[in-house]
Parts: structure tokens; sequence; C-alpha cells
């Protein structure tokens, strides 16, 4: 079996912390670098459903794509809730560790984990990273169809193969407007505006979209916009990184067991449709 340091130097060769956003929070947060590690959990939130997930299932390590202290701390007292996470996992020697803007930006990454689930063909990064002589990781991606579908088919795709949340996938835009080419991107997006309109997309999708910057977009240009939940555009990542760490787990002869929780951690439980109505004035008087 391998220590931890061994699977974590196999995990920041994947998602270097220096590739990270200034203010980001990412990389071990709990753990032994001596600690052997024979089962690895992947999952978005580290929170407390996750983690006694993990001790259920006998994890050695969590690894999750948000962090747990994104600021400063003064306590991890039990009576906290975060506190409580840190607790648990201390008491059942389960490491925790982090890679999120990382994750992001990687090549592959979470917006190619998005793609894939949707059958997309990647072509590049929406916001390519400098740094990247080959121009292959980013921010977001740039995607073509395989073949040419509406705007309410493709938010069917994406309602049929991202994990079900409450939210399911709003849409802003014509329904029945021909899609050809897509920006995506994991978790919220509405800051990625102006280079989504460069790109020169048919449509859009992403998460955490506001009012404001969705209103604006939409009258800047006949763009389709494809608002899921936050939690289902970043858990495909989960699956890819697991397979990741196992083809580095074969490679290395480590026989380790990776698994990928399905716990739907998305804040939001349940979701009322408003009821039609007849009148083009339908706000309430």
């Amino acid at each position: 079996m391998p220590r931890l340091s061994e699977v974590i130097a196999a995990l920041d060769n994947l998602w270097p912390a220096e590739r990270a956003e200034s203010w980001d929070a990412v990389g071990t947060v709990v753990g032994d670098p001596d600690q052997e590690v024979s089962r690895v959990l992947f999952a978005v939130d580290p929170v407390q459903e996750i983690v006694d997930e993990a001790v259920k299932l006998g994890a050695d390590l969590l690894v999750t794509h948000h962090p747990l202290y994104l600021r400063g701390t003064t306590t991890v007292a039990a009576s906290t809730f975060k506190g409580r996470v840190v607790h648990t996992l201390v008491k059942n020697d389960i490491a925790l560790h982090v890679a999120h803007t990382n994750a992001d930006t990687a090549d592959p990454g979470v917006s190619d984990a998005l793609a894939g689930a949707l059958d997309l063909n990647v072509v590049r990064p929406l916001v390519p990273d400098p740094a990247d002589p080959e121009g292959r990781r980013g921010l977001g991606r740039v995607c073509e169809l395989p073949h040419p579908l509406t705007v309410r088919e493709l938010a069917a795709r994406a309602a049929e193969r991202l994990p079900a949340t409450a939210q399911g996938i709003r849409v802003a835009g014509d329904p029945e407007a021909t899609v050809r080419t897509i920006a995506v991107s994991g978790g919220s997006g509405d800051g990625l505006f102006d280079h989504v309109r460069a790109a020169g997309v048919d449509a859009f999708l992403t998460a955490d979209l506001r009012h404001h910057p969705a209103s604006e977009a939409r009258a800047h240009s006949p763009l389709a916009l494809l608002d899921a939940a936050h939690w289902a555009t970043e858990w495909p990542w989960c699956e890819l990184g697991a397979a990741q760490l196992d083809e580095i787990s074969d490679r290395n002869g480590w026989d380790l067991r990776v698994h990928v929780s399905k716990t739907v951690t998305d804040p939001w439980t349940a979701h009322a449709a408003s009821a039609p109505t007849s009148s083009a004035m339908g706000a309430p008087n």
C-alpha cells in the first residue's frame, strides 16, 4: 500500500497547487504523510454527510473539489460544523485533500469532464492559461456538438446526463434555436460572458447564473444560456479524477480502491414550478 505522501505527490502532479487562484485554498487539509492508503473517496463537497460516508466506506483519503476552509479560522472546535468535519476525519484516520481551481484549469479538468458527460467535442479552453505553451489548459472549454441540436434538445440532454437536482436546467433564449457550438464551464460561470461572446458560440452552459449578467448577455446577442446546478456541473470531475488515480494506481502497483460518492450535496432540495399564465402580464398585481 502506498503512503499518503506518495498518493498526494501523484495528485499534485495532476493538479499542481501553484496553478490554483491566489485566493484559493487547495492541497492537504488533514492527514499524516506516513499513513498508508488503500481506499479513496472522491466527492465535490467536504461536508459532514460526505465525511460520514467516507467513514462507513473505510476510506483512508477523501479528495474533494471544494475547499473545507476557504478563509482563515481561529477554531476547529467540534461545536462548529467545519470543526466537526475535522474531528471526524482525524478520529477515523482519514486524510482530506482539495483540488479546486487547479483542477478547473487542468488538462483534463473540470470542464473537460462536463463536456464529456454531454458528448461534446472539446476544441480549446475558453480562457487559455498563458503559462501553457500547448494551449490546452485554462478555464472553461469551447466545444462542438457532433450533430446540431436545438436549445430544447440540448437542455434535455443536460438534464438527462448530469446528476439530478431540484433545479434541473434553466434556459434563456429561443428553445428552438440551433446549437452547433457551445462553451461550458463547471461551477459559477457568469463572470466569463466576455470570453463566451468572443468565442462566438451558440450557447453557454454553466451554473449560478444571476439575473443581471444573464439579462445583459441576452441583450448583447442571441446567445442561449443553460444554467445547471453548481454541484451537478462539477460532479463529473469526480469520476474523471477517480479514473486518473485508478490509472496511476495500476501503473505503480498500488492496488488502490477508488470510489466516487453519489451523494447529492447540492443545497437545494425541492423545486416548485410556477403555474402557467395565459396573460402576457403574468406578474401579480
